[in-house]
Formats: structure tokens, sequence, C-alpha cells
């Protein structure tokens, strides 16, 4: 595996980068949290090991930053190890979080699993409910075999809502998965773009995106046995 340390106590880093290393994988390091941003959203690490207090940049704000763009996983580590930190870095988008100090074994296992997690979502890039499919690789849609043309924010809004069938997703939910984390969303401009991706996805079909009065929307295909939207295995991913 390629890892990315991101860390600005010297010993720390130095601890972690001899440990990976022997471990047998290639490893990076910076120091500061700009220049860990720059480097883990050039898209060449298995995972990024992030500190939550960093200079220039605070690991928090590299994550969050970082989940805009890119799903790399993610380990924090940090001194501030109470519920209430472990919540907030989970939210932001950490994907582990381990509290100071730590064992270096426990790193590694850490860091195996959640690149074990990463590959098997990676195999998962073909997005189906019903005859609607999804391909996030290749970022093509279509229905019924017909091409779907889609926007960026539409594209994502839509692979959010599929790999979430049959579930409720808020509106919230959706703001995090297409805006950034700082956009201050105006009037109802989340309603507006899947007003738009609605007519993209359901025009001449049967509908399959759906409004949930009062809690958000449900992409669904109704056709599926028992309601299920999957004809190849549980959830929606192949």
């Amino acid at each position: 595996m390629r890892l990315l340390i991101v860390e600005d106590d010297n010993r720390a880093a130095r601890h972690l980068f001899r440990g990976l290393s022997e471990s047998g994988h290639i490893v990076d390091h910076a120091a500061d949290g700009e220049t860990g941003l720059a480097l883990a959203l050039e898209g060449i690490y298995d995972v990024v090991i992030v500190d939550r207090r960093l200079p220039s940049l605070d690991g928090i704000t590299l994550v969050r930053r970082l989940r805009t763009h890119a799903a790399t996983p993610v380990l924090m580590v940090s001194a501030a190890g109470s519920t209430g930190d472990r919540v907030e870095g989970l939210r932001a988008g950490c994907n582990d979080y381990l509290a100071k100090p730590y064992a270096f074994a426990e790193v590694l296992a850490r860091v195996e699993a959640l690149a074990r997690r990463a590959d098997r979502a990676r195999r998962s890039t073909l997005l189906r409910v019903g005859d609607l499919q999804l391909d996030t690789q290749a970022r093509h849609a279509s229905r019924g075999g017909r091409e779907i043309r889609l926007h960026h924010r539409e594209f994502l809004l839509l692979e959010h809502l599929m790999r979430h069938a049959v579930q409720v997703v808020t509106r919230a939910m959706l703001l995090e998965a297409a805006w950034d984390y700082d956009f201050e969303p105006r009037g109802n401009i989340i309603d507006m773009h899947v007003h738009r991706l609605r007519r993209k996805i359901d025009h001449g079909f049967p509908a399959l995106l759906r409004t949930v009065p009062g809690a958000g929307y449900m992409i669904h295909d109704e056709s599926g046995p028992e309601g299920t939207t999957a004809s190849q295995g549980a959830a929606t991913l192949r």
C-alpha cells in the first residue's frame, strides 16, 4: 500500500514511518495540514493517517476539505480522545479514530482494515436500482439502455441516493454529499436539483425517485421483488 502520514510531531512521525515502511508499505510524510491536504488530493494513497492538531490547517478541516473531492480512507490519531472528540472526527469524514498514546500494532491493524474495506468499495462501482444503472468509475448513467446526461452535482446526488436505496435520504445528507462543507444553501436549492434529476431519470419510465413528505427523498423500485431495488443481491451494489 501507499500511505500518507500527516503529523507535525517529528518523533511520532518517525515512529510511524519506520514501522509502516518495515511492514512493506510505501510511506510519505507531511508535517503540516496544508501540505498534507495537497498530497492527499493527488489521489495516490490507499490510506491517510492524520493528526488532529496540525499547523497551517487542523486535521478536522483537512478531512472535511478532502471529503469534497475524494473518498480516500482516513485514520485520525489524536491526544483528544473523548467521545465528543471522536464523534466530531467521524462526522467530519474520518473512517476511524485512534486516541494517543497508541500501540503501533493497532495502527497497522486499523490501516490494513481500512484498506480492505476501501478495496471492496472500489469493486462496487456499478449501482443498480431496477433498470437504472450508474457506473461511478466511468461516470455514466443509463436507464433501460438509454443514456442519461448528468451534471456534476446531479451525478453526486444520484450516487448518494442509489447507495442508500430504499432508505430515506434527508436534504442535509444530500447537501453534504454534493456541496462543500461550508456551503450555505439558499432557498430550496436541494429540491431544485432533485427536481431536475427526477425529470432526467424518470422521464418516460415508472417513477423511481420519490419525495418522502417531511423527511427527504428515496429512490425505490416498487416493481422489484417485495419492493426491493436490486435484482443483483443485497442493497443496490453489484
